[in-house]
């Protein structure tokens, strides 16, 4: 239920804070007092459409707070956003700017306008004087049936089984499309991926090979160089500068002798003759092992054609991402073998999928079917006791193309006197349809476990018995939940258990609930207007006492 209501600097609202009752409430004012920015304000925070024609006069912002009872679904929203869902209360909050941006909180955390729709299905019912538009609604005809045959599980199945057929059938279109394009491309791929796989790539194989060309090439003037090198170093038969190293170390120890700092240059320069006697037989090395091999460097020069001439047309700049290409060509050439076994599990996965949605959708109807009859008739007693006495309401069902919600369309028809009844939305005044909705909204409440029903002017089109009527029958759904009636009409009126009026002063609205005294002077305005006689006093307490 909604325990309080806060308002700040909402259009014409400067502040305004007020808590509610279980049971029937009544708001009443006169016409252009602001019930209509009441009914807005509560809207707003349950994630209506947010604009800056909103934002009142005296500051930047407006602000809108309401608290509820927490219930299992809302707590499971909640969590599912991620939110804090302790205790046994919900405060929800909306923020306004003057530029039009809003936003929201869900005990006091950040929330998505589309958490705060989701979380209001769960607490306010909202029916407006214009919701007998909802008539003409296949959703609302369909949600309401289901509530009274129990179907909301069996529906929410369906739901799942439709997503699950619906995202099967995408996943075997998309297997089918991509087997015909690996058909049709099967033997020009086959062709790329042969040429690939015929030349053996390996990673680092295009940069060995450059380095290799290139010694390959010039051999001559590598082996020229390493000669001269060597007999630099060597130029006696290899051993002169090292000996020259040795003796020269022979005298550094001698004179170390002497002066002790001198011992570690010998050591150094025994360290040159090592290394120098390493480098040596280094370059005695490279200069055996390098060939001038003309046969070599054509096979070389071939094999780096070749590579060069694949990434060309590859369009790729290394061998690591040629092999990348071979794989993939190698995956789509056998991709048409393996689609065809995959196409085959999709579709038989698809075949299970529809016949579990057809089931469910017979099931469905099945049930529909059994309802309508006696969903039919509650409205219709419904109708009798709002004294339309021959009026006749029905539920009727049509196959239609298979959905989410199965393959039913649900059509209502009513006749005021009993006769050859037709679809409601011609066939019913505007008075009648304030009544059929009505009649509908206590039979749905009984399945809805809506906390919180708002009627917005419900009674309109109606009055004197009927008035009194509909009054008794928002007052008996009072009793097991909580109801707001906005009306101006006094037999309704006087079925509440609290009573606020809606009031406005030098375009400021306010709310205040009325004591005893308070209901019975709004009641005798309901009644006589402007100018209130002793009549429509006693006329007000009569209506009270009843």
């Amino acid at each position: 239920m909604l325990h309080s209501l806060s308002v700040s600097n909402y259009i014409l609202i400067g502040s305004l804070e007020t808590t509610f009752p279980e049971g029937l409430v009544i708001i009443s004012g006169e016409t252009g007092a602001g019930k209509s920015i009441l009914l807005g304000a509560l809207s707003l925070v349950l994630g209506a459409k947010a604009d800056a024609g909103m934002v009142g006069p005296l500051r930047d912002n407006c602000v809108v707070e309401a608290e509820f009872s927490m219930d299992a679904p809302v707590r499971e929203i909640l969590r599912q956003a991620d939110l804090p869902c302790e205790g046994d209360r919900l405060l929800l909050r909306r923020t306004v700017a003057s530029s039009g941006r809003s936003r929201s909180f869900a005990n006091d955390e950040p929330v998505s306008v589309g958490v705060l729709q989701e979380l209001s299905a769960h607490l306010v019912d909202i029916h407006s004087q214009h919701q007998t538009l909802r008539l003409q609604d296949e959703a609302f005809r369909m949600d309401a049936l289901d509530l009274w045959a129990g179907n909301t599980g069996l529906r929410q199945d369906c739901r799942r089984a439709w997503n699950a057929l619906t995202e099967g059938k995408r996943k075997l279109a998309a297997l089918e499309q991509r087997l015909a394009q690996a058909r049709d491309q099967q033997e020009f791929n086959h062709a790329r991926w042969e040429r690939l796989e015929q030349a053996r790539l390996a990673e680092g194989e295009l940069e060995a090979l450059e380095s290799e060309q290139k010694q390959l090439a010039h051999a001559e003037e590598i082996k020229e160089t390493l000669c001269a090198a060597e007999n630099l170093l060597a130029p006696e038969n290899g051993e002169a500068l090292t000996r020259q190293l040795r003796e020269a170390a022979k005298y550094l120890d001698k004179a170390s002798r002497y002066i002790p700092s001198l011992e570690t240059l010998g050591e150094r320069l025994a360290s040159a003759r090592v290394e120098l006697d390493d480098i040596v037989r280094e370059i005695a090395s490279v200069n055996a092992a390098t060939e001038a091999s003309p046969h070599r460097l054509e096979e070389v020069e071939e094999r780096l054609s070749l590579l060069y001439s694949l990434m060309q047309k590859h369009g790729v700049d290394s061998i690591a991402a040629l092999i990348a290409q071979r794989d993939q060509l190698k995956s789509l050439v056998l991709d048409a073998t393996e689609l065809e076994t995959d196409v085959r599990e999709a579709r038989k996965e698809a075949e299970e999928l529809q016949k579990r949605h057809s089931d469910l959708c017979d099931a469905l109807h099945a049930k529909r079917e059994a309802a309508a009859e006696g969903f039919g008739t509650a409205v219709e007693s419904q109708l009798h006791a709002l004294e339309l006495g021959h009026a006749a309401f029905q539920v009727r069902l049509e196959e239609t193309a298979t959905g989410a919600d199965g393959r039913d369309t649900i059509r209502f028809v009513f006749s005021s006197t009993g006769h050859a009844p037709g679809d409601v939305a011609k066939t019913a005044s505007g008075g009648e349809l304030s009544r059929i909705m009505l009649s509908l909204k206590a039979v749905m409440a009984r399945f809805t476990q809506m906390p919180t029903l708002v009627f917005d002017e419900i009674d309109t089109g109606v009055s004197g018995s009927t008035a009194d009527k509909m009054g008794s029958l928002v007052c008996s759904m009072g009793r097991d939940m909580q109801v707001f009636a906005i009306t101006h009409l006094p037999q309704v009126a006087a079925k509440g258990n609290v009573h606020y009026l809606v009031s406005k002063t030098d375009d400021v609205t306010s709310v205040c609930a009325l004591d005893q005294e308070g209901r019975i002077q709004e009641l005798a305005r309901m009644l006589s207007g402007a100018h209130i006689t002793p009549e429509a006093i006693a006329n007000a307490k009569a209506l009270l006492n009843q």
